[in-house]
């Protein structure tokens, strides 16, 4: 079975058009149940997403059902992959962790922990309890997956 890092339903709070490339788009987003702030950059064009719209967001270490890694490309359709029940996935390397102090409604301040991925140029900022996201590790290839809800 793959085992998942982060499955969350997750709400868009916010889209900037304004990052660097054209087709791409820095989704801004909070989980609704754990409290995990994240930013995104996803190709607009190829999946377009909007603030107020609810998607189920996965970041696991393979996308194949037995859970077994993932070391050469494989046919279409020859093995049961998680890619098959989500609209949107890419593949990156998590290449930073650092624990961030960040503000609380009543003023005080909070340890959290920022992990970062790269999924060929387009970011993935994960931010959130240091016990949720403790089986992140840096130079960790992930798969994230996407399907709005």
């Amino acid at each position: 079975m793959a085992e998942f890092y982060f499955d969350e339903i997750i709400r868009v709070h916010k889209v900037d058009n304004q990052v660097v490339y054209d087709k791409v788009s820095r989704i801004i987003a909070r989980s609704e149940v754990e409290e995990f702030y994240l930013e995104l950059d996803v190709n607009k064009e190829i999946y377009p997403m909007l603030p107020g719209e609810k998607y189920r967001m996965v970041i696991t270490n393979t996308p194949l059902m037995d859970g077994s890694a993932v070391t050469c490309y494989f046919p279409e359709g020859k093995q049961k992959s998680l890619a098959d029940k989500f609209e949107y996935v890419m593949h990156g390397l998590s290449y930073k962790m650092s624990e961030v102090q960040v503000k609380t409604d009543d003023g005080n301040s909070d340890a959290k922990v920022a992990v970062y991925v790269s999924f060929g140029g387009l970011q993935l900022l994960l931010r959130g309890d240091p016990l949720k996201v403790h089986k992140f590790k840096v130079d960790q290839k992930l798969f994230l997956l996407l399907r709005k809800i």
